[in-house]
C-alpha cells in the first residue's frame, strides 16, 4: 500500500465528508454510495460507540474507499483508529501526544486549529496541512485570508459550518485545498437508507473547485 500524506487526503476531492454513524449496518452501503459519487476519503467521527466497527467494516468491504477517523482526541484514539483500519486521522484540536501517536502509527493527520498559536504549535511538530475548526464560528473566510500573510505555506481544510451554499467561498481561497462537511451524509438519508441521495450529493460536491 502506497504511503499517503495529509496533502494526498486533502487533494483527493474538494470535500471530505464528516460522517457520524450510529449503526454498523449503515457503514458499508454509505461508503459505497459516497465512492459511487466520486468521494473516497471518508472521515468517520469517533463520536459513537459504533464508529470503530464502522471504520473496520469499510476498510474490509469497500476497497475503493479510504476510511479515516475523525474526532481523534488522544493517542489512544489514534491507536484504536489505526487498528480498526483507518488510513488517516482528523482531530478537533492539537496536542503533541496526538501528533506523535499518529506519526508512530503511520496515520496522516489533519490537526484542528483555531488560532495562530495553534498553527505554530502544529508546525513545531512538522504539521502544515491543518483543519480549521470550527471554521465559521472562528472567523470563517476572513480569518483564513488573514492567516495567509504570516502562514503562506500552510494549507487548510476548513470544517464546521461549511455547507453546499458556502463551500465555494472557502475553496476560492489560495490557502484552502478542500473543505469538510456533514451535508453529504444527512442524518435522515442515512437513517432511511437513501443511498441514491447521498451518491447525488457526493457527485455534486466533486464539481466544486478545489485548490492545489
Amino acid at each position: 500500500m502506497a504511503v499517503m500524506t495529509a496533502l494526498d487526503v486533502m487533494r483527493d476531492a474538494p470535500v471530505i465528508p464528516v460522517i457520524v454513524l450510529e449503526e454498523i449496518g449503515h457503514a458499508v452501503p454509505l461508503a459505497r454510495a459516497l465512492v459511487k459519487g466520486g468521494i473516497r476519503m471518508l472521515e468517520v467521527t469517533l463520536r459513537t460507540p459504533a464508529a470503530l466497527a464502522c471504520i473496520e467494516a469499510i476498510s474490509k468491504e469497500v476497497p475503493d474507499a479510504v476510511p479515516g477517523a475523525g474526532t481523534v482526541r488522544s493517542a489512544a484514539d489514534a491507536r484504536a483508529a489505526r487498528a480498526a483500519g483507518a488510513r488517516f486521522a482528523v482531530s478537533p484540536g492539537y496536542t503533541s501526544a496526538i501528533g506523535h501517536a499518529c506519526r508512530d502509527h503511520g496515520l496522516p493527520l489533519l490537526p484542528g486549529v483555531s488560532s495562530a498559536s495553534d498553527i505554530l504549535r502544529a508546525q513545531e511538530d512538522g504539521y502544515s496541512e491543518l483543519k480549521f475548526f470550527p471554521a465559521v464560528p472562528s472567523g470563517g473566510a476572513p480569518m483564513l485570508k488573514a492567516w495567509h500573510g504570516p502562514f503562506p505555506e500552510v494549507r487548510f481544510c476548513p470544517t464546521g459550518g461549511i455547507s453546499a451554499e458556502n463551500a465555494a467561498q472557502f475553496l476560492a481561497l489560495p490557502n484552502v485545498v478542500c473543505v469538510g462537511g456533514s451535508w453529504l451524509t444527512p442524518a435522515d438519508a442515512v437513517a432511511s437508507g437513501d443511498w441514491e441521495r447521498i451518491t447525488s450529493l457526493a457527485a455534486q460536491a466533486t464539481k466544486l473547485s478545489p485548490r492545489a
